[in-house]
This record gives structure tokens, sequence and C-alpha cells, in this order.
């Protein structure tokens, strides 16, 4: 009898697994991060705010399209740190350029959808690495203080820690993010936290570069880790940069096969905050698909994808997944219909 019974529940599980899904699938809106380079200096003149009222693209119009038009439920908002404090290291929110930002934020709410507040920064600023020479724990930690008191009372508001850190000492990195944690935790906000390790956030050398041992003891300020989840970036092309039409692997074999072994063993789990290809390139439209069926496959311990990206980018951009508009209709490039949308359905 004991036999029979694991053997149901065990079939049960394998039904479950079948069927299920990630709980996110999304596009980044881009615009509040242009300027920025891998330095972390961001020009603040080059900030095109993705919002028509403001003179960038419609990222209203996207994502009120994607979300009631092909069920998407998840953005993310890059933003520079520089342009969030008006240049003023440890400085406080500027009320004119985080008004701005703030309004994206509002707008990404009021869809129904989360929304990723990501400080696209590289874990620098203007050069310096964060707690590496570069600002202090303390001035990283006072920005997240500040934008943990604004949105601690929205659960659909997810923190992204920082865009991309990388060549940098990933043990020391782990404990500038663990600050950043405790003064987020320390508001009362117990929104979801994503963790990204070094290598540009990269999926695939998660636990080779050590981010994985910098990242995982990262607690709450009770021990626990409840609403911590690692954030992960991979591309499809040549060289895993993102910046090429074509792509050359689906990546489950050299990346998400063992990321998903590891998070297994440890029983946590990760989110895809940006990958994407050539917008109507057969080799991306297959392999990008591949890859994200994959992830659905693991919903286990992958949260979802948020592709990159729409906002100010135009169509013409190389990887773009800006719709094209027309008398407010807007249509989604093939690699979003297919792949982004189509394997979250």
């Amino acid at each position: 009898m004991l036999n029979k019974l694991s053997s149901i529940v065990a079939a049960s599980a394998l039904l479950g697994s079948a069927y299920a899904k990630v709980k996110y699938a999304g596009v980044n809106i881009a615009g509040f991060d242009f300027g920025c380079g891998t330095d972390g200096t961001c020009n603040t003149a080059s900030v095109t705010p993705p919002l028509s009222f403001y003179g960038g693209g419609d990222g209203q119009g996207q994502m009120n399209h994607f979300v009631k038009d092909d069920g998407l439920n998840i953005f993310r908002l890059p933003v520079g740190w520089q342009w969030l404090t008006n240049n003023t290291l440890g400085g406080p929110l500027n009320p004119n350029n985080f008004g701005e930002y703030n309004t994206l934020v509002q707008i990404c709410l009021n869809t129904g959808a989360s929304c990723i507040v990501d400080i696209h920064n590289y874990a620098r600023w203007n050069g310096g690495i964060i707690g590496q020479g570069g600002p202090t724990d303390q001035q990283f930690a006072s920005v997240w203080s500040q934008l943990a008191n604004v949105y601690q009372g929205q659960s659909k508001v997810i923190f992204g820690i920082m865009n991309e850190p990388h060549d940098l000492n990933v043990s020391r990195w782990g404990q500038s993010v663990q600050v950043a944690v405790n003064a987020i935790r320390d508001t009362g906000a117990k929104n979801l936290i994503t963790l990204p390790g070094t290598n540009y956030a990269s999926a695939q050398n998660f636990v080779s570069s050590g981010s994985a041992a910098a990242l995982a003891p990262i607690t709450n300020p009770d021990g626990t880790k409840t609403n911590l989840v690692f954030d992960v970036h991979k591309y499809l092309d040549i060289d895993g940069s993102g910046t090429h039409t074509n792509c050359v692997t689906n990546n489950i074999a050299s990346t998400f096969e063992p990321l998903a072994e590891y998070l297994n063993s440890v029983g946590r789990m990760a989110i895809l905050s940006e990958t994407g290809g050539g917008p109507n390139d057969t080799s991306c439209l297959t392999d990008l698909c591949q890859e994200l069926q994959y992830i659905d496959q693991n919903a286990n311990v992958f949260l979802g994808w948020v592709g990159w990206a729409a906002g100010s980018f135009d169509t013409s951009y190389t990887i773009t997944e800006t719709p094209f508009e027309s008398n407010g209709k807007f249509t989604d490039q093939p690699l979003v219909t297919q792949c982004i949308v189509g394997e979250f359905k």
C-alpha cells in the first residue's frame, strides 16, 4: 500500500511539473538608463524617458499592449543611479528626476503587471566599484533605503539591486549586497529583491565565477531568505553580448541545465531579467524559443524572463522588442510574438 501511495504521489508530482509554468514574462522598458556605460558613468543628458509626453518612446502604450493584448505581466524599468539623485552620490532622490521615473513606475503598476526597479550602473558610480574604492556600502544602501521607503507598500514592485556587476571581487560584492538588503528590509519593505552576480550577471558562469557562493548566504535581517532571488542574464549571439542580430545557441546545455541543477540543489530560484536576439532572425526565433521553453519547463527554479528591450529603443535597434505602432495599434516583433509571448501562453 505504501509503495502504491508513493507511486501516486510521484506521478502527481510529474504531472504538476509538466503543467507548471513560470510566474513572469515581460519586456524591459528602457530609456531612463540611456547614457549609462559599463564603467558606471551615466550621462543624464542622454536619458530618454520611455514616455511620449516626456519626449521618448511610448512606454505607456507599449506596456498596456503587452499586458492587454499579449498577456505579459512584468516589466523591468532600468534607470541610472545618477539620474535618481541628480549626480549627487549619497544624496536624496531628486524630486524632478525621480518624479519622472516614478511616473513610469506608476504607469507600469496601473497595468496590473509587476515592475522591476533596476539601478543600471554595473556596480559602479563614475568608474568606482561599490565597496571597492568607489561608493561606500552606505551610499549604495542609502539610495535603496529611499527607494524602499517609496515602494514598500507596493507588493508588485521588485527591487533589482544592480544591473550587471562585472570585474570586481565578487565576495566583497556579496557584502555590499547584504548591506543594501538590510537597508531595504529595515524600512519594513517585504518586496522581492533580485541579487546579481559578476560577469555581467552571467547565468552561464553563476557558479564558476563565485557569484553563487557570494550571494547564496545573503539573508534578510531575520535570517530568512524569503523573497531573495538570483538575477541572471544570458544572450544567444556569438559572444553572448546581445549586440548581434543572429543567434548561435539556445543556451540549454551550456547554461540553463547546470544552473537549474544548482538551483535545485540549494532550493533557490532565479529570474532571467535580460535575454533576446534579432527580432526577425530565423536562428533567434528557434534558439530563443527553445531557451524560454526550457526555462518554462523548470518553473520550480526559474521565476520567468524579461526580454531586452523596448521603451525608447527604435524598432530598428539591433535586438529591439519595441512593437510597431500605427494609429494607436501595436504590432509585435516576430521574436516577441513567437518566443517572449508565445512560450508564456
